[in-house]
């Protein structure tokens, strides 16, 4: 009996569930930034890439599932799970995920980047009366220009939060209306993608402190949290915090049903705006009352409302990886090799003529692929050329071939 059991491959027990999988993957990744024989800029960009990983899966897979329970779609995965029992453990898998990356970030990556001259204020009442100074005259000078701060009332409605965007919710009393000085409106206002959100201040020079080494940060959204005041002046500001929400973006695209599909595809990039919150992050420990305005407007549950310790949208480390002056925190660069089929004069397809030749990405040169389209490119006698390029970097050399000779890819 047991050896037919060995046999029976349709069992729920011999699978892993696709989308907790995932989640062992990003894990994986996170563990990158644990391993201490690993450069520290190098780690910090491995938590970036696991925010940026969950991003993504919240955004497609789990909205994918929410679409599921809608639907009352009951049908089992193979791993014998309906939808909504995947979305109780992903739920629980997530939450341990992001603590293990919030405790890798604040407990060993922030004393170590001050350590090697990285300093990161993780509250605005860390700044010196110095450093104060300076980020008032930012936020006036650089920052109130571009802020749209919007309050929600009888007569204004809530706006539309977009998604990924990060934003800062407040609390507000009127200075003027006595009557209702106790009444308590809701604001937001959207933190600008157009500024830098790791803002570089002037390092700690009190008499107290002396020099401090190295460079000193602030983020964006601390900035105008300090100033947020400016935006309501006919109100005193009971409370403020930063919150980002993450919007259905599984996009129903039938290809064979589409009568144009990159139009179909840009109608359905408008849409993602629009689509149901699949997550709420907010900083922890923020005012209930205000948390309980996002979870009505936004109609999102409880259990997905993300409490979190620390910044949020950690992909900005980032730009920390990309910091100058730091190439002693990263691993060196390697120089592809080139490949001795094509170490010679003649063209590639000359080359290409005379054998196969196995090109081994990374680890050798690029090179070859690139000058492949750039000759068929220019070569009168190619009519087309079809492929399909994935997540091309904004100076791809490929396009530039064809966009120069009228070529395209999908």
């Amino acid at each position: 009996m047991e050896k037919e059991k060995k046999n029976e491959f349709h069992l729920p027990e011999y699978y892993e569930n696709r989308e907790l999988s995932w989640l062992k993957f990003d894990a994986r990744v996170l563990n990158e930034a644990k391993d201490k024989s690993i450069p520290l800029l190098e780690r910090l960009k491995f938590v970036s890439i696991t925010s940026s990983n969950l991003d993504e899966f919240f955004m497609v897979r789990v909205a994918s599932l929410k679409d599921m329970v809608h639907a009352d779609y009951r049908k089992r995965d193979i791993a014998g799970m309906t939808a909504s029992e995947q979305l109780d453990r992903i739920n629980t898998a997530t939450r341990k995920l992001v603590e293990s990356q919030y405790n890798t970030y604040n407990r060993s990556l922030v004393p170590l980047m001050a350590a090697n001259g990285i300093h990161i204020i993780e509250k605005y009442e860390e700044l010196t009366a110095e450093q104060a100074a300076y980020v008032d005259r930012y936020f006036e000078e650089d920052v109130y220009p571009v802020l749209t701060p919007m309050a929600v009332d009888a007569s204004r409605p809530f706006p539309l939060i977009r998604n990924k965007t990060l934003n800062i919710a407040a609390l507000l009393s009127s200075k003027k209306d006595e009557k209702h000085k106790d009444a308590v409106e809701f604001a937001t206002v959207q933190v600008p993608g157009v500024l830098p959100r790791l803002v570089p201040i002037p390092a700690d020079t009190s008499e107290n402190f002396g020099e401090v080494e190295g460079r000193t940060f602030i983020l964006l959204e601390q900035i105008i949290e300090k100033n947020i005041d400016k935006l309501f002046l006919n109100y005193h500001v009971l409370c403020a915090h930063p919150y980002r929400v993450m919007r259905n973006a599984d996009l129903p695209i039938d290809e064979d049903e589409a009568a144009d599909l990159l139009k179909e595809i840009e109608k359905q990039l408008k849409r993602r705006q629009w689509g149901e919150v699949i997550r709420l992050e907010i900083e922890d420990k923020a005012d209930q009352r205000l948390l309980k305005i996002l979870k009505r407007e936004l109609e999102v549950n409880e259990e997905d409302i993300f409490e979190i310790p620390g910044a949020l949208d950690l992909t900005v480390l980032m730009k920390m990886y990309g910091l100058d002056g730091y190439d002693h925190l990263k691993t060196p660069k390697y120089t592809p090799q080139p490949v001795p089929a094509l170490m010679n004069d003649d063209d590639i397809f000359t080359n290409i003529r005379k054998g196969d030749i196995l090109l081994m990405h990374p680890y050798e040169t690029f090179d070859p692929v690139v000058d492949f389209v750039r000759s068929a490119a220019k070569d009168p006698e190619v009519l087309a050329i079809k492929q399909t390029l994935y997540r091309v970097s904004g100076n791809s050399p490929i396009i530039a071939a064809e966009s120069r000779y009228r070529f395209s890819s999908s």
